[in-house]
């Protein structure tokens, strides 16, 4: 039987796990029937601000995206439209002038730390995961990443980590876990809690596209 595709949002603090439980996720159902999108793929386009303005911005608010932008093209692929995806340069604070497109598939998971803030994108997720990691793990994991994959220096990852990553998750992030359907301690690593996703996941395909 036909049905739209289901919508997964994957939401928690920045280092928290969340590409790694989607990656897992996806592994476990190779080919056609899943999808990954980024919610850092939605920063809004800041090129028309010099680059030491940009660097002063507070990416962990909810103003840095463009989640309007997000729920259109969750709506069109919902519609069984393609759609162009924004691709975010971390080392300029922009979008690109590239694009990744997405046709759409039965199972679309959205990760990011602000997707569960949002009234008009939570009413697009069928279901909505919050990852729970402990604020040190987090931020070990920022400092591995920005350092070795954006180009950063521990000083700038650090003082961002201060003067807005950690004061914004606790005014916008940890209380979104709220709206979530399932709290996932210990994110990707949490063999036994992907498991039963994954077999929800399964029962959805089984359910609703496979014949």
């Amino acid at each position: 039987m036909e049905s739209k595709a289901i919508i997964i949002g994957i939401a928690g603090a920045s280092g928290s796990g969340k590409t790694l439980v989607a990656h897992n996720i996806l592994r476990n159902h190779p080919g056609e029937h899943v999808s990954i999108i980024e919610e850092d793929s939605y920063y809004k386009d800041l090129s028309d601000i010099p680059l030491d303005v940009r660097d002063k911005k507070n990416f962990d608010h909810p103003d840095s995206f463009d989640h309007h932008f997000l729920c259109d093209q969750l709506n069109d692929l919902v519609s069984g439209n393609e759609v162009k995806i924004p691709i975010y340069d971390y080392t300029i604070h922009s979008r690109s002038d590239e694009y990744r497109l997405l046709k759409t598939t039965h199972i679309i998971i959205v990760e990011g730390i602000l997707l569960l803030n949002d009234p008009k994108l939570r009413k697009l997720l069928d279901i909505k995961i919050f990852v729970d990691t402990p604020a040190d793990i987090c931020l070990l994991r920022r400092v591995r990443r920005d350092i070795n994959e954006r180009g950063r220096s521990l000083d700038s990852v650090l003082e961002q980590y201060e003067a807005t990553v950690r004061p914004m998750f606790l005014q916008f992030i940890e209380p979104s876990k709220r709206y979530a359907d399932i709290i996932l301690p210990m994110g990707g690593k949490n063999v036994v809690a992907i498991d039963l996703i994954t077999t929800k996941i399964n029962q959805l395909l089984h359910d609703h596209f496979i014949k």
